[in-house]
């Protein structure tokens, strides 16, 4: 098989997913590959350009997904509205790699120009909303803090525990109205409800 630089991102996504950054070795993806591991730096120049080819990559993808929802909106949305379209947009993205969110949370550390597009674009949409310089950058990262977050919990493997009936009945006596919460939405409801209060608190704060 040809080995191209996407090959190699395409199998160390695939290497990432299972094993998390203590797998990702360059002998890994390269016998996924069944190539050589010194021949992928013809296409990689390191280990270390790796992740951030990979977050890179994620990271476009989310972008390109939320530039779509916008331009296919028939006005330009407001500047909460364009906020959530976002937010939404780069939740659908790395929720279906596994190990996006932690992938996409890291990306500013590899410097993945991506994803600086992707917070570069929510600190514009904050900017022309007339929120302070000095609240954007919070704002922002809250926004994105959610988003991995809520993606976080949702690629977790729960253990698995064996919850008797008197267990569950126990537990919506002494906890009914976290247990009457966790039933009221479903996860997408939930995620958008999130950033629909995130941008509440942004309005307010810049009022």
């Amino acid at each position: 098989m040809k080995l191209t630089a996407d090959g190699i991102i395409d199998a160390g996504m695939a290497v990432f997913a299972e094993s998390g950054y203590r797998g990702l070795t360059m002998r890994q993806v390269a016998d996924r590959l069944g190539a050589h591991a010194g021949s992928l730096y013809y296409h990689v120049p390191s280990k270390t350009a790796l992740p951030q080819l990979m977050a890179d990559r994620l990271a476009r993808e989310a972008y390109d997904a939320a530039t779509a929802a916008l331009d296919a909106l028939p006005e330009e949305p407001d500047w909460k509205l364009q906020l959530e379209i976002q937010a939404v947009a780069l939740r659908q993205v790395i929720r279906q790699r596994p190990g996006g969110a932690v992938l996409f949370a890291d990306s500013p550390k590899v410097l993945s120009a991506g994803a600086l597009s992707v917070t570069e674009r929510l600190l514009r949409t904050l900017a022309a909303a007339g929120v302070a310089r000095e609240e954007r950058a919070v704002a922002a990262d809250t926004l994105l803090s959610h988003v991995t977050g809520f993606v976080l919990q949702e690629q977790s493997e729960p253990p698995a525990v064996h919850v008797t009936a008197q267990a569950a009945a126990d537990v919506h006596a002494r906890f009914p109205l976290t247990v009457e919460s966790a039933a009221a939405h479903t996860p997408d409801e939930r995620f958008v409800r999130g950033v629909r209060l995130l941008c509440a608190g942004i309005e307010a704060s810049s009022a």
